[in-house]
């Protein structure tokens, strides 16, 4: 069978400080951040993960956090020139680096840009000085708007601003008006979504007054309506953006693609010449990673998907997009006849969930807003008391 597509994700844990929403692998920074060591660490990661990939080729790249901006443009190129002297590389792959506003320096978005950077996602979250203090974020809404100004200016045009609404006390004026703000700003992608209380975080053990459901289906609706209007075809469950210029990296997760997970806490999905899926992932804390980084002991875990397991995740990432998916598709990333789930679409189609189309199937507009009901319906009985690996 034909492998699937390949990306690299390289995690980067460290940050300023962390967010009281954050349910990431993320640790505030004490003392000097070790950027050349980590680098270090991360290729003698990349080599023993190496012999899983079958020689293919990486297509994207995407370093997320914590704050990958927190690194010098000068490490983040020496560990690209170190994946490129290890394996191929495709051209013009779509290189992505997560960025704090209050992160950046003057020119160092152009230094990234030399250093082999593609694509920014830069975390802004509200434009509100407000919400931005109640959120923990350590940058303003005038920082947000420079470190645009410099991605623009170091011609780092395909960049995301990522911003979330439901936030505390927010009003449906004040939501609309931070996607306002960011479309003034004329980002290639915006990333909006609702925030959550996530278990293990400061928020869900103190929980802030959020607007009530009505209130928050109403910023979901009008922000969409906006959005739309001014040219942000809405591709995923919370992802828009201008023509063309949808995150190749995200895609290939929810396409059901493999990728490597490398750094301290990183999941990869990696898949053999037989057909077989493995997911594995990195010892959390970045001391542990640090010391074992490079050798079986850094592994956190290793666990082959059953045929239950390949079924419901393909089904779990693949129904975030708002495409058509077929039966071929299906087939030919999990290797299971459509059988499999076909009780499941069946079930979708008669709740509205999901639309029958020349195509295949398409995510209806109640199947988005009742997201994870759809999936459920692809949680086979044996696997339902399991733990999704996703």
């Amino acid at each position: 069978m034909a492998l699937p597509s390949l990306s690299l994700y390289v995690h980067l844990p460290w940050c300023v400080k962390k967010c009281p929403y954050c349910d990431f692998n993320s640790h505030g920074l004490k003392g000097a951040l070790p950027e050349s060591t980590y680098v270090d660490a991360l290729l003698k990661d990349l080599d023993q993960d190496l012999p899983r990939t079958g020689g293919r080729e990486v297509q994207t790249v995407f370093f997320g956090g914590g704050t990958p901006s927190l690194f010098s443009a000068e490490n983040i190129g020496r560990f690209l020139a170190g994946v490129r002297a290890r394996m191929p590389v495709a051209a013009g792959a779509e290189v992505t680096l997560e960025a704090n506003p209050g992160t950046v320096e003057h020119g160092r978005f152009a230094a990234y840009r030399e250093a082999g950077v593609t694509r920014l996602s830069i975390g802004v979250q509200s434009f509100d000085p407000k919400k931005l203090e109640v959120l923990g974020r350590i940058h303003s809404s005038e920082e947000a708007g420079r470190a645009v100004e410099e991605a623009h200016a170091a011609g780092l045009h395909n960049f995301n601003l990522d911003l979330m609404y439901g936030l505390p006390r927010q009003t449906l004026e004040e939501a609309e008006a931070d996607i306002r703000q960011a479309m003034t700003l004329m980002p290639a992608h915006i990333s909006h979504y609702q925030l959550t209380l996530e278990p293990n975080t400061l928020f869900h053990a103190h929980p802030p007054v959020l607007p009530d459901e009505e209130t928050i289906w109403s910023m979901q609706q009008r922000c969409q309506e906006l959005l739309a209007a001014h040219g942000y075809g809405q591709y995923e469950v919370s992802a828009y953006a201008q023509p063309g210029r949808q995150a190749r990296h995200n895609l290939n997760y929810w396409r059901f693609g493999d990728y490597l997970g490398i750094g301290a806490g990183a999941h990869g999905k990696l898949t053999d010449a037989s057909g077989a899926v493995t997911r594995l992932w990195k010892l959390k804390h970045p001391d542990a990673y640090l010391e074992s980084a490079g050798t079986p002991k850094s592994l956190g875990g290793v666990s082959q998907l059953s045929e239950g397991d390949l079924a419901f995740e393909f089904m779990l990432n693949r129904l975030r997009l708002t495409s058509p998916f077929s039966a071929g598709e299906f087939e030919s990333a999990t290797g299971l006849p459509l059988g499999r789930v076909q009780p499941g679409l069946d079930r979708a189609v008669e709740l509205g969930l999901l639309d029958a189309v020349p195509e295949g199937w398409r995510v209806t507009s109640r199947g988005q807003n009742y997201l994870n009901d759809l999936q459920s319906l692809f949680l086979l009985a044996e696997d339902a008391g399991r733990k999704v690996r996703a």
